[in-house]
């Protein structure tokens, strides 16, 4: 018996590939996806829970204040370290709150979150 053509195999794999694929329906339009929910991401410490009201209130104007969907991040900044909170809605209608922090030294250093509000908050 002779072997099948190797072109005929490749063709024949394609188009059997093709018969296990899936179909997403489109999700409808004007409603943009949510987010987990922000207890998904809380952790403990400094700054967690807190909305962003409180933040400008503690530090002031954010440098930067960026927002998608399900997610605000609000970044302070001073010569000492650069604070970025991420503030996600815990539950519908409710007010965004930080459930994550990351510090940094203006060089791009890490540092300590509760260390860098401190020294913002001065």
């Amino acid at each position: 018996m002779k072997a099948p053509h190797p072109v005929f195999c490749a063709l024949l794999a394609l188009s059997l590939s093709a018969c296990g694929g899936s179909i997403v329906p489109p999700s409808p339009a004007g409603r943009s996806p949510s987010g987990p929910p922000a207890s998904a991401f809380m952790k403990s410490g400094p700054l967690m829970g807190m909305d962003a009201r409180h933040l400008v209130q503690q530090f002031g104007t954010p440098r930067l204040d960026i927002r998608e969907s399900s997610m605000r991040k609000l970044q302070f900044a001073n010569g000492r370290c650069v604070l970025d909170a991420y503030l996600y809605t815990p539950a519908r209608g409710k007010e965004p709150v930080v459930t994550h922090v990351d510090a940094r030294t203006p060089a791009g250093a890490d540092m300590d979150a509760g260390a860098c509000a401190s020294a913002l908050h001065r």
